[in-house]
């Protein structure tokens, strides 16, 4: 990957670019034939990739989801906290409590950029202007299906993206071009578009999967085919769309391809399938590539559950990086080298900020019990155990779930020394 980070991104402290800490090589433990890949030259301790979270624009098309401005400027302090570089705070045009959220994460002084979404249209832009934001979107339909669907030709989709970077761009908003659709649209018109934007002025550019119609091999393709026609002082973005189970894939196969940026959401959650889900891409770049990324792992899982509560959806307790069973062992087979969490768990439950803990029921063994009753301070007869284990399994049986610690507590004194 290419060195293409710009010398005018500040860091979030506001100078030069952050150090970026890598995990302990004690907290990750995955396969060593991980450095067989071929990933490109210069990669490993290049630059660090860069994420632009739009959770609060796009995440809360999410069907159902509808968050106030108060829960955006909470939800904008909490990825600020987490490390993101950039916070889409919304589409402001689109309603009074978009552009209300706006303003008030704009002045909430956040280390972060804070970028708006508008589309090809002055009055989009106009909006931008009076919350007085400094960096936006600008989106204009790429592929002949958006085009169909909206009932505009190849000319008046690069007329549009033209007259609205130009606006932008004069009155001192930085662009990332955006065109929609793009992995769909025809190559050619899609380069056109690109060079017409960076022309009229914009300073980044997007490639953009919006229904997830990629396979990874597709986003490597063209996100080095972009990188190649905008040239190395405009950085590239990559989003991406879940619609296939393939947005984490794409992500970084968009890295492979040289993309600096990547778009995306806390827990994934978007329109459809969602978008890519931050956390995993930042996980996997670092843990199994080895690239390095700017986000604090640690607190990846509060910021989850925080975004969770307020837009009241539930998640897969089985969900990567923040799933309530990643670290949860029931199994009794598992709960035997629970001592050796390398022998169960690619990566140490610290680095997310989770803790280890054994649960009890149906898959149950005698070292499972063992360690519960060892951490409950409990004392189980050496002539009971087998017995206690009965219970327990009958017990998970019985209620079609996990026992709780109350009811092993009862079961282990309903089984004293004989």
């Amino acid at each position: 990957m290419p060195d293409r980070m710009p010398s005018n991104v500040p860091d979030k402290t506001g100078g030069a670019m952050s150090t970026t800490k890598m995990p302990a090589a004690d907290q990750i433990w995955v396969s060593t034939l991980n450095s067989r890949g071929d990933f490109p030259a210069g990669a490993r301790g290049a630059a660090p990739v860069r994420f632009y979270d739009t959770t609060l624009r796009d995440g809360e098309q999410t069907v159902g989801v509808v968050l106030s401005p108060q829960q955006k400027l909470e939800l904008a302090r909490a990825l600020d906290d987490l490390g993101i570089a950039r916070i889409e705070a919304g589409f402001p045009r689109v309603s009074a409590d978009d552009a209300e959220a706006f303003g008030l994460i704009a002045r909430a002084g956040l280390r972060a950029e804070i970028w708006g979404f508008a589309r090809a249209v002055q009055a989009d832009i106009e909006e931008i202007l009076r919350l007085e934001a400094r960096a936006s979107v600008i989106e204009v339909p790429a592929s002949e299906i958006k085009l169909s669907a909206y009932g505009i030709s190849r000319a008046d989709s690069i007329r549009r993206a033209v007259e609205a970077v130009k606006f932008a761009t004069s009155h001192g908003v930085k662009v990332a071009f955006f065109p929609v659709d793009g992995t769909r649209a025809d190559l050619d018109h899609l380069r056109a578009l690109y060079l017409a934007a960076v022309e009229a002025g914009a300073s980044e550019a997007v490639v953009v999967d919006t229904i997830g119609a990629c396979n990874p091999e597709a986003v490597e393709f063209l996100v080095r085919k972009v990188c190649e026609w905008v040239g190395p002082a405009v950085p590239v973005h990559f989003h991406g769309h879940d619609d296939f189970g393939m947005a984490t894939a794409c992500a970084i196969a968009a890295v492979r391809g040289g993309a600096l940026w990547i778009q995306g959401t806390i827990n994934g959650m978007g329109e459809r399938a969602g978008n890519a889900d931050l956390g995993e891409v930042a996980l996997a770049l670092q843990c199994l590539y080895g690239i390095p990324v700017e986000l604090d792992f640690s607190k990846i899982r509060e910021v989850s559950e925080r975004v969770r509560t307020a837009s009241g959806y539930a998640l897969e307790p089985w969900k990567p990086v923040v799933g309530e069973n990643l670290f949860v062992r029931e199994s009794g087979a598992v709960a035997s080298q629970f001592h050796i969490p390398e022998a169960i768990e690619p990566f140490a439950a610290a680095l997310v900020g989770a803790k280890r803990s054994i649960v009890l029921g149906k898959k149950s063994g005698l070292d499972s019990i063992d360690l519960k009753a060892k951490d409950l301070g409990l004392s189980i007869p050496q002539d009971q155990r087998n017995a206690v284990l009965s219970a327990v399994k009958r017990r998970g049986i019985e209620k079609r779930g996990l026992v709780t610690d109350a009811e092993f507590q009862q079961i282990v004194a309903q089984h004293p020394s004989r």
